[in-house]
């Protein structure tokens, strides 16, 4: 009798709070869709069922996604995911950053980071299928312009290496984004550990890592990195020619991920920063675009936060 009656106590006491919790639920609003996605039907509809209910202003909620604890999660879902990518806002971006996110969320899809996956546990019908992901990166490749004996980056690429030749004189104060990260010119000393390519804005990278990061990678401790792990990401415009030789253009951008997991608690232990042109001009006028950042690393948080897979030797 005691047993059952203790039972009978904490089913009682587990439903009170159940019942509790369904009165502290947070708010998921629906604002105006401004300028929707426009895109063959095919590939709509990928979108729409993989990809709306988190980015969009258009977010369908089923009756479960309603109940507390999972209206949580999924109320955390949608403003992470409306703050990254909104394609009920689509008119708001250039047409360059349009291009941008869409290559992101389809390399976000290729590497399984997208949708996230306590999201398809509940919402099975957003999961991609192999057939859905090759639609997708034909509709990409589509819009990818012929790039070889592309005269503009010809002329970019001596151009700067002209400047950079007269010039030839380092800078004499490192420039410092706008949350205290100072530009760091020993990059050119580190190990390449990594590249990758961005068809849509034709730009090739080659990211490094600094001493830390490259005995972490060496080890297999990358998961998470340990504090100290810097990369430096470089891009430059990529050139190919008629014989489909590809090489390095203009210098675009560098790009850091430094970790500290107490300095950088806001932004889950990753500092972030990005320095443009020869002049290394930094990205963002506050603090808060770290924000940006991490959101769109926000994917691969299984992965503490990294896209970057080392090359193997």
């Amino acid at each position: 009798m005691k047993i059952r009656k203790s039972f009978l106590i904490v089913i009682t006491g587990g439903l009170v709070i159940f019942i509790g919790l369904q009165f502290i639920r947070p708010e998921i609003t629906h604002p105006p869709v401004t300028g929707d996605l426009q895109a063959p039907p095919d590939v709509k509809a990928i979108f729409e069922r993989a990809c709306y209910d988190c980015h969009s202003n258009e977010t369908n909620l089923r009756w479960y996604d309603r109940v507390a604890p999972i209206c949580w999660r999924v109320a955390a879902h949608v403003n992470s995911g409306r703050a990254g990518l909104n394609f009920s806002e689509w008119n708001k971006l250039a047409p360059a950053d349009q291009e941008g996110k869409l290559w992101e969320s389809v390399n976000q899809a290729i590497a399984k980071a997208m949708p996230l996956k306590d999201y398809e546990m509940l919402h099975t019908e957003a999961k991609l299928s192999a057939t859905d992901v090759a639609i997708l990166k034909r509709y990409l490749l589509s819009m990818v312009h012929d790039r070889p004996a592309d005269t503009a980056k010809l002329n970019a690429a001596s151009k700067q290496y002209n400047y950079w030749k007269k010039s030839n004189v380092a800078l004499q104060l490192l420039p410092k984004a706008a949350n205290g990260i100072t530009y760091i010119p020993d990059y050119k000393n580190w190990q390449a550990i990594s590249t990758t390519e961005r068809l849509d804005n034709g730009t090739m990278r080659v990211i490094f890592g600094n001493d830390i990061a490259v005995r972490a990678a060496h080890s297999g401790r990358v998961n998470p990195w340990p504090n100290g792990t810097t990369f430096a990401k470089v891009a430059w415009d990529q050139l190919a020619d008629k014989e489909g030789n590809v090489t390095t253009g203009a210098f675009k951008q560098i790009e850091y991920m430094i970790k500290d997991d107490r300095k950088y608690a806001a932004t889950h232990g990753w500092g972030f920063a990005r320095f443009k042109t020869l002049k290394m001009v930094p990205y963002g006028k506050t603090a808060m675009f770290a924000t940006e950042c991490i959101n769109c690393h926000q994917p691969v948080a299984n992965r503490d936060f990294v896209f970057t897979s080392p090359l193997k030797n």
